[in-house]
């Protein structure tokens, strides 16, 4: 879908287009555009900043872990977020083809795994360890899992290896995916309301570990050989016997993109935004309700000085 700017964004364009500057390459900047919030304010962000400066923009939507062949063949031309978390092994092969950039880091540490409110500990003694749930997996179950605890998980494209968590480590729970983020994040708010039972995918940065108490499940350290080899860890047979990766949130970008948009390149790699920015500007839109353009605008019409001098290139 092509960019439709606001009358503010328009504003931000005539001021750009003052500097003189002439994007190098007519052609159009596509925009991955994934399922979660901060990516989704944070592609706006860039999309506001790229189109000040002229740049033909499009974002497009494209599944988390299936994103690789679009970047590697061109139709995909920038992503403002990949996290370690659970594309570690996937972005490093597709940088290895060449095809692909590595930008660089946005800023924020990633975390994400299982994570449940405080008032669940009483039901569950022994959390934050792992293996506490073993014991207590009837306490996180409802009617359609019961007797096994319920685990809510992220949409099913963000990968994550949830269900052979569960086998490795013998967990007695089932896996069920939300269909959204959006919708993840209101069945907690709702359990944690009513102080009903709820384990789930939780990530940092986010507004969630910072509004409602609680505490991530520590499973065994990921190390890489967790995901390669069946002989490290727990069991001695399954792969997965860890936690997720925890690390970096980067950029990345279609390889042969840069000799086409090189001043753009340049402005992605010095994009980088704070954890608890990206925070704040995920609360602003799941939960004061407001639209991700108009968040996006908001940061973009605040912090003009700061991504100017990530644009100087446009300024020469």
């Amino acid at each position: 879908m092509k960019t439709i700017l606001t009358a503010t964004a328009a504003g931000l364009l005539l001021t750009g287009a003052a500097s003189g500057f002439e994007p190098e390459s007519d052609r159009t900047i596509k925009l991955m555009q994934a399922d979660w919030t901060s990516m989704l304010v944070n592609t706006e962000i860039l999309n506001i900043i790229l189109s000040t400066y002229g740049y033909d923009v499009e974002k497009v939507i494209a599944d988390d872990s299936a994103r690789y062949p679009g970047f590697e063949s061109g139709d995909l031309t920038m992503a403002v977020e990949t996290w370690q978390t659970t594309q570690d092994k996937a972005f490093n092969a597709s940088v290895a083809t060449g095809k692909v950039l590595d930008m660089g880091e946005l800023g924020p540490h990633a975390r994400e795994d299982w994570w449940y409110p405080a008032y669940m500990a009483e039901q569950c003694p022994g959390l934050p360890d792992w293996q506490a749930l073993k014991n207590c997996a009837e306490a996180f179950s409802s009617p359609e899992t019961a007797p096994k605890g319920r685990y809510l998980g992220a949409p099913v494209s963000w990968g994550g290896f949830d269900e052979e968590r569960i086998e490795a480590l013998d967990l007695p729970f089932e896996v069920v995916h939300a269909g959204t983020d959006a919708a993840m994040f209101a069945e907690l708010q709702s359990a944690y309301e009513r102080k009903a039972p709820i384990i789930l995918w939780v990530y940092t940065p986010h507004w969630a570990p910072s509004v409602f108490e609680g505490s991530f499940v520590e499973f065994p350290p990921y190390e890489d050989a967790c995901y390669n080899d069946p002989s490290w860890g727990v069991n001695p047979d399954k792969a997965y016997d860890c936690g997720k990766p925890q690390g970096w949130i980067k950029k990345m970008a279609w390889a042969e993109g840069e000799q086409l948009w090189p001043c753009a390149y340049d402005i992605l790699r010095k994009f980088t935004m704070d954890g608890d920015e990206v925070g704040q500007l995920v609360y602003k839109v799941d939960v004061d309700g407001r639209s991700v353009e108009e968040v996006a605008m908001e940061w973009a019409t605040e912090n003009e000085p700061k991504w100017r001098e990530w644009a100087t290139c446009a300024a020469n």
